[in-house]
Formats: C-alpha cells, structure tokens, sequence
C-alpha cells in the first residue's frame, strides 16, 4: 500500500485545466494573428473557439480577416453574411442550375 500516488481528486484537476485555459486565452475584443502558413484547419479550429457561426463556409481568406476583426463584430457579420450568401446560391434545382449556364 505504500507504492500508492497521491491522486488530484477529479474536480480540482478539471479547474485546474479551466483556470490554465483562461489564462492562456486572449480576451475576445482582441484580434488573433495567425502565423502565415496557418491551414485553413486551424483557422476553422480557432474560429470555432472563439464562437463565429457558419464558420464552415468561410474560405481561407475570409477566415484570417474574420479572426482579425473579432473585435468588431458588424465586419465579422459582413464577413460572414457574403459567405452565407455564397453558399446558399450554390443550392438550387437543376433547372435553374441549366438556365443560369445558357
């Protein structure tokens, strides 16, 4: 019995990890500058983190002038709405797909 660790209970552990994040996290007026060969992957992970919607559709672009901007939360909106917009024109019917080509 004397081989035993001492063990965190689960809970302080948990808060630990909690207190550890936030102090590592900026605050979410700030604006996040990527490294320059940032993929898209993680620009969509940080995007999530900070709470943008329809972060999914964004292109890469859109996604650093976003994490730019998150302070400003009517140039996110914009942002987003073109996205949102440009998305949405790509579901249509058939039909109209065939007449928009001609």
């Amino acid at each position: 019995m004397a081989t035993k660790q001492k063990q965190k209970p689960k809970k302080q552990k948990a808060v630990e990890q909690k207190k550890a994040s936030a102090e590592k996290s900026p605050s979410p007026k700030e604006g996040i500058v990527m490294h320059a060969g940032a993929s898209r992957n993680e620009l969509m992970m940080t995007a999530k983190e900070r709470g943008v919607k329809n972060f999914r559709v964004l292109n890469k672009r859109e996604l650093s002038d976003v994490l730019k901007n998150i302070g400003d939360q009517k140039a996110v909106d914009a942002i987003v709405a073109g996205a949102v917009a440009r998305w949405k024109s790509g579901w249509g019917s058939k039909k109209d797909k065939a007449t928009a080509k001609s």
